[in-house]
């Protein structure tokens, strides 16, 4: 989030060529504390989709916790 994004301690997940991630990485690593290569074009925004869907269960399961508590 924007706090991670102030801090630099953002997670890039990237994929493309990895002769251009490497000219990239120092770059990204001004941004974000973690930078990792996903493979080629496509596969860091599957890794960022992945991510996402987990945190989302997660968020779902923490809310029907708390919807079953206040019942």
């Amino acid at each position: 989030g924007v706090g991670a994004a102030r801090a630099g301690n953002l997670t890039f997940m990237v994929g493309g060529v990895e002769q251009e991630f490497n000219a990239a990485k120092e770059l990204l690593t001004c941004m974000g504390s973690n930078v990792v290569y996903c493979g080629e074009v496509g596969t860091g925004q599957a890794a960022k989709i992945c991510n996402n869907m987990l945190l989302a269960i997660g968020m779902i399961g923490t809310a029907e916790a708390m919807n079953l508590g206040i019942r």
